[in-house]
């Protein structure tokens, strides 16, 4: 449920030894539903079972606490700026009077006002690194004020939970210890059958799905299936999801109508059934160009038995090996992407073996409770160990 954060002010800290309920608030900033909150929103779900209740606090509330699926408590705490104190004192309110034991956050934004609260309460912080936040826009200037915001908000952090290998790497070369740091795959809910996936005879549907902005590449995709059309591929393109600004959006539509393909693309705007559409795709296509961590979306299609083309950026080669779950095409190349896809579509027993192997993959070592069983373990060492 979503809880007014008017909280009278107490003035007892939180006592872990007392509390007998394991809970950990997540700060979150909560205007989108992508793969970061994806992330939160299963964790909220799947923890409960490891021994951890979760509550949310939005800074910047707007579709998560629409369209989520956990049923956690949730706290609207909108802050006014990246530095909004008065936000940071809300949050201590609000973890002193629900006792939550430990502090979780999630972006730049909400590990400022999460290291402040943390101090204050005398309790762990963790940080979830979800994506280089220095790649993560083509906005240089905000990439190096989130990075400077993040860096120095770490300071208190005790664990950094790492989504990939590479975001491990990454945070290493940037400063951050190595001690600090843990690995905790992402993952998504699995199918127990495999689902009954064939591929078509005629028209080929190529889905993608995200938040569409500049590093996602979907330019990428857009030249590819236009490489395709010349060469008398029947397809089309399924693209769900809204784009990041009406800027962006008018670009792309622009693009697509210069190169004759407007007429092949289903733009289905934001959909919250992401199951739903990815049964109705053929193959799924993320051409991002930089700027990831490991892609809930390339997991979701895998779950659904959807053979993946993507980017060999960042973790995607963690979760996909090419040739055996799905196909790796170099970043920024509609003409390699173009070959991949023809690929695929002329070969319908390899499509097959790699519809199979995706959904054990994912089945097997990307599933919500592997992502949940390995964020527990790091709560209960800092809990056990470092906050007795």
């Amino acid at each position: 449920m979503i809880v007014k954060a008017d909280l009278g002010r107490q003035d007892h800290r939180i006592s872990s030894h007392r509390i007998q309920t394991k809970k950990v608030l997540h700060i979150i900033n909560g205007e989108h539903f992508a793969g970061a909150e994806r992330v939160q929103d299963l964790l909220g779900n799947a923890l409960p079972q490891f021994g951890f209740e979760v509550g949310f606090v939005c800074v910047k509330p707007d579709r998560f606490p629409k369209v989520r699926h956990s049923d956690c408590d949730l706290f609207e705490v909108p802050m006014k700026s990246k530095v909004d104190l008065f936000s940071s004192r809300r949050i201590v309110e609000i973890a002193r009077q629900g006792e939550y034991q430990l502090i979780h956050a999630h972006t730049p934004r909400s590990v400022l006002m999460g290291s402040m609260a943390a101090k204050k309460l005398h309790c762990p912080l963790v940080y979830h690194v979800h994506s280089p936040v220095g790649r993560d826009s083509t906005r240089g200037w905000a990439n190096r004020i989130n990075t400077w915001m993040e860096k120095f908000s770490l300071s208190r952090a005790c664990k950094l939970i790492c989504v990939s290998s590479s975001l491990h790497e990454y945070m290493e070369g940037i400063g951050h210890p190595t001690e600090k740091m843990e690995v905790v795959l992402n993952g998504v809910p699995a199918f127990e059958d495999l689902p009954m996936r064939q591929p078509p005879d005629g028209t080929w549907t190529i889905g993608t799905m995200a938040l569409f902005r500049p590093r996602k590449g979907v330019e990428v995709l857009l030249d590819a299936i236009s490489i395709l059309d010349r060469q008398g591929i029947d397809l089309n393109l399924r693209a769900v999801g809204p784009f990041e600004t009406q800027e962006y959006k008018t670009e792309i539509m622009e693009r697509a109508n210069s190169l004759g393909i407007q007429d092949k693309i289903n733009w289905t705007g934001f959909q919250t059934d992401i199951n739903e559409q990815l049964r109705m795709m053929d193959l799924f296509v993320l051409p991002s160009l930089f700027g990831e961590g490991l892609p809930m979306v390339v997991l979701e299609a895998m779950a659904n038995a959807v053979p993946v083309i993507a980017s060999d950026v960042e973790g995607i080669p963690e979760a996909v090996r090419d040739g055996v779950d799905g196909l790796i095409f170099e970043p920024s190349n509609p003409e390699d992407l173009a070959k991949k896809l023809a690929t695929l579509i002329g070969d319908q027993p390899q499509w097959t073996a790699m519809s199979q192997s995706a959904w054990a993959r994912q089945r097997n070592h990307l599933s919500d409770v592997s992502m949940a069983r390995g964020v527990a373990k790091v709560y209960q060492k800092l809990l056990t160990q470092n906050f007795r």
